[in-house]
């Protein structure tokens, strides 16, 4: 079974209205007057993060990540609830998870609100579930973009691809990134639709043309990549954690951001890129294990 058939079978089960038909980066509950969104996102040893990781970077980045899903939606962050396996793979990595928590959650002004904890041998996986209030109703999603839109992205990508490598000035975008709370908040009056951009430019174009029944068209020159001779690799590799978001074309973004194509009518093809259709996610980003 693979992620997506998974994902298939998931959404057979009773949903709340508010997981979005599991076709969104985050829920969405209305409680009251209030608007809370919710997402939960994991990380494995040996997959998400080296054996030899420091456990202070692994802390920051799951916080970083999760609340990158809540910038996608405009929302302030409220709080985490974190679940963590104490293992014995690592070397004080206890002490030294706690201190890249710490340092994340008082650089994004959110806090712990609790979780649970396990005793684990094996390799180690973090979960973490962030908790955030909108900003602005309706709540930008996926499925929002219109024909005739412009389509933008937010910072630079392919930065976290040669910080992995080991490329010097690039290793805090790998290890610690940085979510477009603030980008997020500005953009959710104005976005027709919005999400960030963790598993790779192109897949997650992918996802949103198909969320939104929309074909998006994207001109790769207008990317704005780290390193001009790695464009392609750059729109296919992950971590980057970016906002993709698409605006009616009369309107401007309210935060600095690239545009980098148009919304069109749906085609044969959800995604195209440089008058090439891509019909197969396949290839176009990162996804998780093809076998289950």
């Amino acid at each position: 079974m693979t992620e997506a058939d998974f994902i298939v079978a998931l959404r057979n089960l009773p949903l709340h209205p508010g997981a979005r038909g599991l076709q969104d980066d985050c829920a969405v509950l209305e409680l009251g007057a209030e608007t809370f969104i919710l997402t939960h996102d994991a990380m494995a040893e040996g997959i998400h993060f080296r054996s030899n990781a420091d456990l202070a970077d692994v802390a920051w980045k799951l916080v970083a990540s999760n609340l990158s899903d809540l910038a996608s939606k405009g929302a302030e962050p409220i709080g985490i609830l974190l679940g963590y396996s104490l293992g014995h793979s690592l070397e004080q990595g206890e002490e030294r998870f706690l201190s890249g928590l710490h340092e994340a959650l008082t650089e994004f002004g959110t806090s712990l609100l609790g979780g649970d904890t396990i005793s684990s041998q094996g390799p180690r996986t973090f979960g973490l579930t962030a908790i955030g209030k909108a900003s602005h109703t309706p709540v930008p999603s996926r499925s929002g973009a219109q024909p005739g839109d412009k389509v933008y992205v937010t910072g630079t990508l392919g930065a976290a691809m040669l910080g992995f490598e080991g490329t010097a000035e690039f290793l805090a975008a790998y290890n610690r990134p940085t979510p477009r709370i603030g980008e997020g908040r500005a953009l959710a009056p104005a976005a027709t639709a919005m999400m960030d951009v963790s598993d790779g430019l192109l897949l997650d174009a992918f996802r949103m043309a198909q969320a939104s029944d929309v074909t998006l068209a994207i001109s790769s020159d207008n990317v704005p990549v780290a390193n001009a001779d790695r464009r392609d690799e750059s729109m296919r590799w992950g971590d980057d954690y970016e906002l993709l978001f698409t605006l009616p074309a009369d309107l401007r973004p309210p935060i600095e951001a690239s545009c980098i194509g148009s919304v069109e009518i749906k085609g044969f093809a959800p995604l195209m890129l440089d008058d090439h259709p891509l019909v197969n996610r396949d290839g176009l980003g990162y996804q998780h294990s093809q076998k289950t």
